[in-house]
């Protein structure tokens, strides 16, 4: 049995790696060393991009455990206050990642097989899960880690679309006879206009969940402080609900783009740097039904089921494998990425127990229907 101040002390040390995406090796050693020789899984590997998978147990149901080691940049001194244990990450998600690494290790192998994968790269370009994706990896039911909040449970993520757009006017004037040249970043101003009202136009719904969003993020332009820029770039980071496409978006762009372009008379081009389609898990799957009933068991409340305005690997591996998914975890969201990101140690440490459970009733409700099938064939 985990004991609360052995789990606490381990979120401490992941906390300690300073691990912003592509630099998790730290922290993907220390798991590994952790599984190897504390934690009982049977096989642990570092794979070829730095994820870390751990497997126990034998036998179905295969339940994948995913969290990312990885953070955004920006460290936060790891200290223990009032209740909450601070340090970049906590929330998201070393604080999920290390209560399912946990719990998975106290899982009883003869009801089972659990494969536990600390990924890298989820807040970047998402290389770990789509390396997960790509090894074919076999999994009956995946639960990813992320705060959620211990009494509710995520089953919606929107997608993403990240666009770097250039214009270029062609030539660049001195700043003090701005009439010869166009100017790059002011011609831009036109196009992200443009795009946000297309936006604007067909994605606001009465709910955040179900609006498209787009937010520019970074902007470049000019060569020199008294010469108009010939180049703009900007980058638009638009998030995308279940009730369109990534293409749908892209054509939308597309046409809002040219017709910019061709009536201003400049050149205009733009790369897609992401593109993750949007996914919503089944509601009514057997790995809902097993969390639910996990958060009743420790929480004693029934679960709100959440769809979140964000974007997770959850996406990526739902959206390729087909199979149940589902995401959950200790921490507030709203902490995530900020200055003094948190989580609570009480619901850090329940949050073992309510994965605990969930495998158990996976576990349960897999054998069960495997019954259920071999009777209908009887």
């Amino acid at each position: 049995m985990i004991s609360p101040s052995y789990a606490i002390e381990l979120l401490r040390k992941a906390l300690e790696q300073y691990t912003p995406s592509r630099s998790e090796a730290s922290l993907a050693n220390m798991i590994k060393d952790k599984c190897t020789n504390d934690l009982g899984f049977e096989q642990v590997n570092i794979d070829n991009v730095g994820n870390v998978i751990a497997t126990k147990g034998h036998g179905e149901p295969r339940i994948l455990l995913c969290g990312h080691m990885d953070t955004v940049p920006g460290q936060i001194p790891v200290r223990i206050e009032n209740g909450f244990i601070y340090g970049r990450g906590a929330s998201d998600a070393k604080g999920p990642l290390v209560a399912m690494l946990l719990a998975a290790s106290e899982f009883p192998k003869q009801r089972g097989t659990i494969i536990f994968a600390g990924v890298v790269d989820e807040e970047g370009n998402a290389t770990g899960i789509k390396q997960i994706v790509k090894s074919k990896l076999s999994a009956d039911y995946a639960i990813f880690g992320e705060p959620s909040g211990i009494d509710n449970i995520t089953i919606a993520y929107k997608g993403r679309l990240a666009i770097r757009l250039t214009c270029d006017v062609g030539d660049s004037a001195h700043a003090s006879a701005p009439w010869l040249a166009k100017n790059s970043i002011e011609e831009m101003y036109d196009f992200w206009n443009t795009i946000k009202s297309e936006i604007n136009r067909i994605g606001i719904r009465d709910n955040k969940a179900n609006s498209i969003t787009c937010s520019l993020t970074e902007i470049t332009g000019g060569s020199s402080h008294n010469v108009t820029p010939q180049k703009c770039k900007i980058t638009m980071d638009i998030r995308i609900p279940t009730i369109t496409t990534c293409e749908e978006i892209i054509d939308l762009l597309d046409g809002a783009i040219y017709k910019v372009a061709s009536r201003k008379r400049v050149k205009a081009t733009y790369r897609i740097e992401d593109r993750t389609e949007p996914f919503e898990a089944n509601h009514s799957s057997p790995l809902v039904r097993a969390l639910s009933l996990s958060i009743l068991d420790v929480r004693k409340k029934h679960p709100t089921l959440l769809r979140k305005t964000g974007t997770g690997d959850m996406n990526i591996l739902g959206n390729a494998l087909k199979i149940p998914v589902i995401t959950f975890g200790p921490g507030d969201p709203h902490a995530s990425h900020s200055a003094d990101e948190r989580v609570k140690i009480e619901e850090f440490v329940s949050s073992i127990e309510v994965f605990n459970r969930a495998l158990f009733h996976m576990s349960r409700l897999h054998q069960g229907k495997k019954v259920n099938v071999t009777k209908d064939k009887i």
